[in-house]
């Protein structure tokens, strides 16, 4: 009698446990807004047999145009970059005190068209358009074609009928007509404008005029995306369609909801269709969404049934940013191994001849060969994201090759930076935390360092826009002690992207000294000073 009530008892017990358990692991096997809690802006997509890829934009960083593959619209990996440079200019080089923060190369057009991958990009630092194309978007060369004049957001598109054509602009959006193989104007073609004012749907009062534009043709109707800002109001996605590519065209607002605003359709094998769009969040930066789209009498319907940004979506769960994104480096290569792997882009061109991964096995070695007056002038800081909504990067240093005015260790990049590193100065080392939130380089701590070897690490906190990061040192790499103070991250348009870890190493008095960067860890957890 006593065993079967046990069992009745452990029967029903674990009935409710099932029952309780099963909304939270529906929840777990459901992708989440956002797709990816890090900054992937003016995102490109398309779809060939059962695979995506995407483009971004990374304006100031080399290399650029990133491509980024998935199997379900949510995991996705770094797997090339369609640019090494965009040239060779002082603002792109960090020479003669120049920069190109916040330009650069901005929002890219992604396309596949009969066996080749199509990626472009414009730049205001070199008034140029640029088209590359590869036949291996994985592993193939790209090649890269570019002319003038630089296209504001434009949309490549192929036609049907084997013609080509860029779609550009902002408010009054134009069109021309390129040569047959996308590698430049065609002969004779004139500019034309296609809609005067692709902002007028989201009203008269606008502060940002309808631009991002993407162009897609679908079922024989020709489908324009754009975002629009109405003062006051948040980032808004128009949609506009026709029946012929040059119009006319009429447009409707498709989505008004946490300013996720920017980007186009992508359909799956199965049927389904999904806009995928970004939002601004702060200091991470420009993060990507999916939204549910349906069709009603021809046009897309974005958002769930109330018009809104869902929270989870019928697609697979993500597994991390780690290492698909993001990835910690011991800087140790086997034969055939690339130098630097995909998820690390250089602030700026970097000098080749200052870097290795070779001069000590194990190491990076960052070496000075001039002077700077500041770090966002310096060159060959090596970087890549933070992602949300909390992170945390950390690294150990030999710093026993410095020089005299030598700074080297560990930033977090963007206008309103922070450091932590060692310092040389008068023979005599010293762990040093700056902080620019001021938008000037401010000390707030130093301390003396009697021993050669360092170890740094610098934690974000992005969750729901805290934007906070913190800095600590230790002299064991077990240990850690704060340092400076907090640093209040803030996304600034000068510089335009979300924060970047950085390895850095500069030199203000004298060229030839170098640091040893024995790893980068990253994580998606901060422990403070543990």
């Amino acid at each position: 009698m006593l065993y079967t009530l046990k069992r009745r008892i452990l029967f029903v017990g674990v009935v409710l446990a099932s029952a309780a358990a099963t909304p939270l692991m529906a929840q777990q096997q459901q992708a989440h807004n956002p797709i990816i809690y890090a900054d992937v802006p003016d995102l490109s997509m398309i779809r060939v047999g059962d695979t995506y890829y995407m483009s971004s934009t990374t304006m100031h960083m080399t290399p650029g145009v990133p491509i980024m593959k998935s199997k379900d619209l949510v995991n996705w990996q770094l797997v090339s970059y369609a640019s090494d440079t965009l040239g060779t200019q002082d603002e792109l080089t960090l020479r003669n005190g120049k920069s190109t923060y916040g330009r650069g190369s901005w929002a890219s057009s992604l396309r596949f068209h009969n066996g080749t991958y199509y990626v472009s990009t414009f730049a205001q630092t070199t008034g140029k358009t640029y088209i590359y194309s590869t036949k291996n978007i994985e592993k193939g060369s790209w090649k890269a074609v570019s002319f003038k004049p630089s296209y504001h957001d434009h949309s490549l598109f192929f036609d049907d009928d084997g013609r080509v054509y860029m779609l550009y602009g902002a408010g009054k959006l134009r069109l021309v007509e390129l040569k047959a193989d996308a590698s430049g104007v065609k002969p004779g073609a004139t500019e034309q404008v296609l809609i005067e004012n692709a902002s007028a749907p989201a009203g008269p009062n606008l502060g940002l005029p309808a631009e991002g534009s993407q162009l897609f043709k679908i079922k024989g109707k020709y489908y324009l995306f754009n975002i629009t800002w109405p003062k006051g109001g948040m980032r808004t996605v128009v949609v506009h369609r026709a029946d012929k590519l040059t119009g006319p065209y009429e447009g409707r607002v498709a989505l008004q909801d946490l300013g996720v605003a920017q980007g186009g359709l992508i359909d799956t094998p199965d049927g389904r269709w999904f806009s995928y769009l970004f939002r601004d969040y702060g200091a991470v930066g420009r993060i990507p969404y999916l939204v549910p789209v349906t069709w009603t009498d021809g046009w897309p319907v974005l958002g769930n049934p109330a018009g809104k940004v869902p929270e989870t979506l019928d697609l697979p769960p993500s597994k991390g940013l780690i290492p698909g994104i993001v990835a910690s480096d011991e800087f140790s290569r086997r034969k055939g191994e690339p130098a630097l792997p995909l998820v690390w882009q250089w602030n700026h061109n970097p000098e080749n001849s200052l870097w290795s991964l070779t001069d000590r096995k194990g190491y990076l070695r960052l070496k000075t060969g001039r002077v700077d007056t500041s770090f966002v002038l310096a060159r060959n800081t090596l970087t890549q994201r933070t992602i949300g909504p909390t992170s945390a990067g950390t690294t150990s240093l030999d710093v026993s090759h410095l020089k005299d005015g030598d700074f080297a260790g560990l930033a977090l990049l963007q206008k309103r930076y922070g450091l932590v590193g060692v310092q040389q100065q008068n023979g005599a080392k010293s762990i040093v935390m700056i902080s620019a939130e001021t938008e000037r380089p401010v000390e707030l701590q130093r301390l003396p360092l009697t021993q050669n070897t360092v170890y740094f690490k610098a934690e974000c906190d992005f969750t729901d826009r805290k934007d906070v990061a913190n800095f600590f040192y230790s002299l064991d790499g077990k240990t850690w002690k704060a340092i400076g103070g907090p640093l209040k991250m803030a996304y600034t348009l000068p510089h335009f992207m979300g924060y970047r870890f950085g390895l850095f190493n500069y030199a203000t008095k004298q060229a030839g000294g170098y640091a040893d960067f024995d790893y980068f860890r990253i994580a998606d957890t901060i422990a403070g000073a543990k």
